[in-house]
């Protein structure tokens, strides 16, 4: 049977140094090959001088480098950039960069489609059609003319982070690890919905900042926004997160999409600040972006405000994000992947 060809962007030191074993390459080659995968961000094993020509050519029978750049980029009035990258079977994924001043982040997928079936979520609606592999998460970087310029990168876009965690862990340790770019775990952000097993070991595995999507603090209507609620309630996950320690390296916050008439007035905002007393973290409010496919409005500016100020009065720091991109559908909850944007 022919053998399955191993993509090395993604592989882990550790990995690296396991395939280096088994093909009795020298135990320092597993480095060389971070170097080069990493550091110096080539897309072709023949580039790998310091490798002999045997080792490149054993490598090339094993493995490739799984590079694909974007097939098409959208730009927004506001500089937003939304890049649509080819996946698994003909699918595709966006992934979104966002300049700010002196900062310029990433939001990057990590599934194509998502399973969580989050109502208000246009990718949501658009099914679950597979995993990203690391490198497929990795790629979403380095195959883009900006990649210089990053600050920071977000994994908020397509797809559920802890429903992929093997893939999502393997490519934070590439961009934290010392063999891997070296990066703080300050610059990078995992959100999720609250899937608890992959929750866990994101914990205990990293360092990374989180973000929980929460979105509405009341039980029964939280469920009615986010079918997740029933197999991973709200007061279990923040039950879990108070075990860990928030301040300084790793950061807590809570994304909440206003709503309008749904989770916006004064009654919901003291339900949240019961919900999270006692956790240091902060609220990131989210002005809903309404499409055809959810049957939301959203809030009003005033609600908004008045949401805010008391989150804030109340010892919460709570800030209201900026909406990025929207006139691209590039915004919160808009990434959709269709195969005919690539047309």
């Amino acid at each position: 049977m022919r053998e399955v060809k191993v993509n090395l962007l993604g592989q882990t030191l550790e990995q690296l140094q396991e395939l280096c074993a088994a093909e009795g390459f020298p135990r320092f080659t597993a480095k060389q090959l971070c170097d080069w995968l990493y550091k110096k961000r080539v897309d072709s094993i023949d580039r790998m001088t310091n490798l002999s020509l045997a080792q490149r050519a054993r490598l090339n029978e094993l493995a490739y480098i799984g590079r694909e750049f974007p097939v098409r980029c959208q730009v927004s009035g506001d500089g937003t950039k939304k890049y649509l990258f080819p996946v698994l079977d003909g699918h595709f994924i966006e992934t979104v960069y966002i300049p700010d001043d002196d900062r310029a982040t990433l939001c990057v997928s990590c599934q194509v489609g998502c399973k969580m079936g989050c109502r208000f979520c246009v990718t949501g609606q658009q099914g679950f059609h597979g995993n990203l592999s690391a490198g497929d998460i990795l790629n979403q970087l380095f195959s883009i003319p900006e990649f210089e310029h990053l600050t920071n990168v977000v994994f908020m876009g397509m797809g559920e982070p802890m429903d992929n965690i093997d893939a999502v862990l393997a490519a934070c340790g590439a961009l934290t690890s010392s063999w891997g770019l070296g990066w703080s775990p300050k610059r990078v952000t995992v959100s999720t919905v609250g899937i608890i097993p992959g929750l866990q070991r994101f914990l205990d595995e990293s360092q990374c900042h989180l973000a929980v999507s929460l979105h509405n603090p009341v039980p029964q209507e939280r469920q009615q926004l986010m079918p997740v609620q029933k197999a991973f309630p709200l007061n279990e996950v923040l039950a879990l997160l108070r075990k860990y320690e928030w301040s300084g390296q790793r950061r807590l916050s809570f994304e909440y999409t206003m709503f309008r008439g749904l989770n916006d007035d004064l009654g919901n905002a003291a339900k949240l600040v019961e919900a999270l007393r006692g956790l240091d973290c902060r609220v990131n409010l989210i002005r809903f972006h309404e499409s055809p496919e959810a049957p939301f409005k959203t809030s009003m500016p005033a609600t908004i405000k008045q949401f805010q100020d008391y989150l804030n009065r109340n010892g919460i720091v709570c800030t209201l994000r900026a909406s990025r991109g929207q006139d691209i559908d590039a915004a919160c909850g808009l990434l959709a992947g269709r195969k005919g944007q690539a047309d």
